[in-house]
């Protein structure tokens, strides 16, 4: 789909603007010669994703009315990108899909204003998912608000970065030998990334009526097992050799475990509004966008064409995968050390006593060192400090291969190899910090 705006250049507010969507959009409008205001909650990981943009600060789950005012001054157009998908630690999904939405519209209304709204496929007022039905409220109050606004819904956004869901099917894809797959019969329409950003400019610069909603997706409709398995031929993985189907019952405990590892951080695309979303299937109708512009949206297997995933890709699904199991591992290794410790307190003091320290000193150093071990493996649990104890970790590690060579030498040719062992432990906690980076 290609379009080329016949308006003037026009000052666009990105609001989430250095996420999958809003960089996409970001991008494309600047490219056009749009002057863009990049806007988020963090100005940090705007710079990082954004470098060429301003930048304007702003919370929408915590803007107050009066706040609207400075953050649309001189804005001609505002694109809404921002969005959670389900409630959370600083997230909460009816202040910021319907209440900051609302009063988008106001302010925006009041100074005339286009907003361009990107919502999703298949929102209703009355869905049972909060996540659905709180978009469904602020679309429908951004209408109700009088502002010259347009709504977008896209389907499954399909691109060459990936987040949330995305992640999730490049993720399964990397799965070795073995395809495993839960609601495979679920209908899926999916919408290129690129699509998405072009379908925005031409709403951005006054090209589709105000007042209407559009959905975004492509004509041929898929099953969530054809997804995935489009998306493991286009990164490049050997055909699965079997496949793995999860009984349906799987997904609800499966879901609550991550809904309970979001209260230490953890955006696991298993949470429950996302396994609701995929039992509900990520459909909609082409027809009134087709009619509009006249224009087809590409189907799936162009917009992986497209994509151009390569290498890189490959890896970062793989390290996805990866990830999780690297916590895991080494909150299990640094807390099984430090439990063992205390509980052979004794024995392990006598390494120190039989070279000469004094009991209580040797028993005090066994006793703090446990502690420090149960603390790592229980602060890489918590994702904002997750990457912090691994770097925590390499060090006590060296403090302890260093203090052995030290004090206790031998130790190195024990059959066991007690210190030998620490060297993998100490890489996989050097590598992890890696494997936590986010957009």
């Amino acid at each position: 789909m290609t379009h080329t705006p016949a308006t003037a250049p026009k000052t666009i507010l990105i609001l989430g603007a250095y996420g999958l969507i809003g960089t996409e959009v970001c991008r494309t409008l600047h490219a056009r010669g749009h002057h863009v205001i990049a806007s988020g909650r963090s100005a940090a990981s705007a710079a990082q994703a954004l470098p060429m943009l301003p930048f304007r600060k702003a919370d929408l789950s915590r803007m107050e009315a009066s706040g609207w005012a400075a953050l649309l001054d001189g804005a001609e157009v505002v694109v809404n990108c921002a969005g959670a998908l389900q409630d959370g630690p600083g997230d909460d999904l009816e202040t910021l899909h319907h209440h900051a939405v609302a009063a988008l519209g106001k302010a925006a209304a009041e100074r005339g204003v286009r907003v361009v709204q990107v919502s999703a496929a298949g929102v209703q007022p009355d869905h049972p998912t909060v996540f659905f039905a709180s978009k469904a409220r602020g679309d429908a109050a951004l209408l109700a608000s009088g502002a010259d606004a347009v709504i977008l819904r896209p389907g499954l956004v399909i691109g060459q970065s990936a987040y949330g869901g995305t992640m999730l099917l490049r993720m399964l894809a990397a799965v070795p030998l073995v395809q495993p797959q839960a609601l495979p019969d679920t209908p899926i329409q999916t919408v290129s990334l690129a699509d998405l950003a072009e379908a925005v400019a031409i709403a951005a610069t006054g090209d589709l009526p105000a007042g209407h909603t559009f959905d975004l997706v492509e004509e041929q409709t898929h099953s969530l097992a054809e997804v995935i398995a489009a998306h493991r031929h286009a990164l490049g993985f050997r055909p699965a050799r079997a496949k793995l189907t999860l009984p349906r019952w799987t997904l609800k405990p499966t879901a609550r475990i991550a809904d309970a590892l979001a209260h230490a951080g953890w955006r696991s695309p298993l949470r429950s509004t996302a396994i609701d979303v995929l039992a509900d299937g990520v459909t909609g109708d082409p027809r009134p966008w087709q009619g509009q512009t006249g224009q087809t949206l590409a189907p799936l297997q162009d917009t992986l064409t497209k994509a151009r995933l390569g290498p890189e890709h490959r890896l970062q699904a793989r390290a996805a995968l990866l990830m999780p199991l690297a916590v895991a591992t080494l909150s299990l290794f640094w807390l099984l050390s430090g439990l063992i410790g205390l509980w052979q307190i004794g024995p392990a003091a006598e390494h120190l006593t039989r070279i000469g320290w004094p009991q209580p000193l040797a028993i005090s150093s066994v006793a703090f060192w446990a502690v420090v071990d149960v603390a790592l493996g229980l602060a890489v649990l918590y994702r904002p400090i997750a990457a912090r104890a691994c770097l925590a970790m390499v060090g006590v590690s060296l403090v302890y291969l260093a203090s052995a060579t030290l004090f206790t030498p031998v130790m190195w040719a024990d059959p066991l190899g007690p210190l030998v062992k620490v060297l993998p432990a100490m890489m996989l906690a050097a590598v992890t910090p890696a494997l936590l980076e986010t957009r």
